[in-house]
């Protein structure tokens, strides 16, 4: 009996989770970020769409790297520098979980967040389809890309929040490091031929753009994966260091 009873247990991490989530969607920051994601993007998906006279996506995802660079680290900013300005996170460092518990259950939950802040672009989709005939490789593709985006900047927007207590200075900080990993394409060509290598695989932007055009390579899934591996470690190794 007590076998079966630890099998219906859930995961640390996933209560963790859940927890998270359901602090998201009572309150009023999942909703303006959201919200706020939702009138960029669709500026830039609408003035396509009527000033240009195309039924496509292709701008969207253009700026979608740039967008997600600042509306994750807001909706991530909270997760550990709330908790540690409050105390509560000292409170939940002494229950039976683990350093990796914590970090993997607040990534989760800023994960399905901000795959949720995705959610309603879909629409977009629709109307692309209804007035037009785009093609169904680089959209699917895109979105591929946009999850792997998510993953890597709510990976990015823990670590910083893990190390302040201020919301704001967390922002900044994940903001920088997922807006320079955004741009750093952009400055590849006005450097030397050896660099451009070199510096084009930190690109964030150059990843995601190959897997929007509907093509998925193996290089560019292990960059989003062990940019995501990193900074969830570094979370971990960051709250692990706080207990001493």
């Amino acid at each position: 009996m007590s076998l079966n009873n630890s099998k219906n247990k859930k995961k640390p991490a996933l209560v963790i989770m859940s927890r998270e989530l359901c602090a998201y969607f009572t309150s009023p920051v999942a909703y303006i970020v959201t919200g706020l994601f939702l009138i960029f993007s669709g500026f830039i998906f609408f003035s396509t769409f009527f000033l240009a006279k195309r039924a496509e996506l292709r701008n969207f995802f253009g700026m979608l790297p740039t967008l997600l660079s600042f509306f994750v680290p807001a909706l991530t900013m909270r997760l550990f520098s709330e908790e540690k300005r409050s105390g509560s996170l000292e409170t939940l460092m002494t229950l039976p979980v683990t350093d990796f518990d914590v970090a993997a259950g607040k990534f989760m939950a800023a994960f399905a967040a901000s795959v949720a802040m995705l959610v309603p672009t879909l629409s977009y989709v629709l109307t692309a389809y209804m007035f037009g005939t785009p093609d169904a490789g680089p959209i699917i593709g895109g979105y591929i890309g946009a999850i792997f985006l998510c993953a890597a900047f709510s990976a990015i927007g823990i670590f910083a929040s893990c190390i302040t207590k201020n919301q704001i200075i967390a922002f900044f900080v994940a903001f920088a490091i997922c807006i320079l990993l955004s741009l750093i394409g952009a400055f590849l060509v006005i450097l030397p031929a050896p660099l451009v290598n070199f510096l084009s695989f930190f690109s964030a932007n150059t990843h995601f753009t190959s897997i929007a055009r509907g093509i998925i390579d193996s290089r560019d899934l292990i960059y989003f994966v062990s940019l995501t591996a990193l900074f969830v470690s570094l979370t971990v190794k960051v709250s692990a260091g706080s207990r001493k």
